[in-house]
């Protein structure tokens, strides 16, 4: 392209301080260096990660930033040493990352890498320590290695991973964070068998794609479990079967979910982050063969309690990171998912906004409307 190897002068939304609504602003965007990729953007979203660290109250502040990581867009030129990558390559960007020679990306069993795994502190690229994003001279951070709320943005090559380029970028970018992080933690790591009971506390997008993973799993019962029942009937698209509000019961939660099956769900997957739903899902498992994941990230000083006799009682916990999928090499098969109509994306998009309208997706998470919002690059 013949902007290769060139500053890019393009459109960015830019974060200045902490909790402001960002500024469409001109900013330039070096050339990619060792081991980079300059990716178009063409669709992002906003995922509830953005708005926290946008929000800064429990995080090291690193501002002036461009957030964004949920995304799809088009290669427009590759640094030295890149040989996966070629311009016009349709790509998703992924806020963690995949170097292909650590020993977690060579072990079958994570996706962990030693060198791209996610750090929300760092606002440089790793290879030399600097930004790729400045206005009048002055660096403009990045975040999670992606920063996709820009026309142009940076990237190493780890964190890209290359797609089916028959797939549109308007659906399949928001399979590169939350959905895919959901979905993951039923398929690869609950694994529910077919005709199981599986409960799913929190039904924001990232529990909404772990009932979407235990329906494509072939679960019996899906029991949503969350606080707002507002959310219950657009659940039931997701292949939800029952709810449980914990508003509306005065006793344990993992007790009412025991009595509705028998002693206990067989899997449960928990989405929200909070450490008492931490603890909830794990009780609510069927002793003997139960399996809890845990998918919510919890407060930094938070604590999981539980009596050691659950576990002498045959119940699992696991964790899980981005579901257990390894950027490069398994987001290209989830997109196919979708192209083969075994995974249904569309029902995650509520809304669509143009980038100048960025804050307008601020606004309806605030206000907790709607799943996965669209911001449409006007390029």
């Amino acid at each position: 392209m013949a902007t290769a190897g060139k500053v890019i002068k393009c459109k960015a939304a830019v974060a200045w301080e902490a909790g402001k609504p960002l500024s469409i602003e001109e900013v330039e965007v070096a050339p990619p260096q060792a081991m980079e990729v300059r990716v178009k953007i063409l669709f992002t979203s906003l995922c509830h990660t953005d708005v926290y660290f946008w929000e800064a109250k429990g995080q090291t502040p690193v501002f002036p930033r461009i957030f964004g990581h949920e995304a799809g867009g088009i290669v427009e030129s590759v640094g030295e040493g890149v040989t996966d990558l070629a311009p016009g390559d349709h790509v998703l960007p992924v806020f963690t990352g995949e170097c292909k020679e650590c020993a977690h990306c060579k072990s079958a069993e994570s996706n962990m890498c030693d060198l791209l795994r996610i750090n929300t502190d760092r606002g440089v690229m790793i290879g030399d320590g600097q930004s790729r994003f400045s206005i009048n001279g002055k660096p403009i951070f990045h975040f999670v290695g992606t920063s996709t709320f820009s026309e142009y943005t940076v990237m190493h090559v780890g964190c890209v991973a290359k797609i089916n380029p028959e797939a549109p970028l308007d659906k399949v970018c928001v399979l590169s964070c939350g959905i895919s992080t959901g979905l993951g933690a039923s398929i690869n790591v609950a694994k529910p068998p077919k005709g199981s009971t599986v409960a799913v506390f929190g039904l924001g997008a990232v529990g909404l794609a772990a009932c979407e993973g235990a329906r494509i799993a072939g679960a019996s019962r899906i029991i949503g479990v969350d606080l707002n029942a507002n959310r219950f009937e657009e659940a039931r698209k997701f292949g939800c079967t029952e709810f449980v509000n914990p508003k509306d019961h005065n006793k344990p939660v993992q007790e009412v979910l025991a009595e509705m099956t028998n002693g206990g769900v067989d899997r449960s997957v928990e989405c929200t982050g909070n450490i008492n739903a931490m603890i909830q899902a794990f009780e609510c498992v069927h002793d003997g063969w139960g399996v809890a994941v845990l998918v919510g990230v919890p407060h930094k000083d938070a604590e999981f309690k539980t009596h050691p006799m659950n576990f002498l009682n045959e119940r699992t916990l696991k964790g899980t990171f981005f579901g257990n999928f390894k950027p490069r090499t398994d987001l290209p098969n989830v997109v196919e998912m979708y192209m083969k109509k075994e995974l249904e994306v569309e029902k995650f998009i509520t809304h669509s906004v143009p980038f100048s309208e960025i804050n307008k997706a601020f606004d309806l998470m605030a206000k907790g409307e709607g799943i996965r919002c669209i911001i449409r690059m006007e390029h």
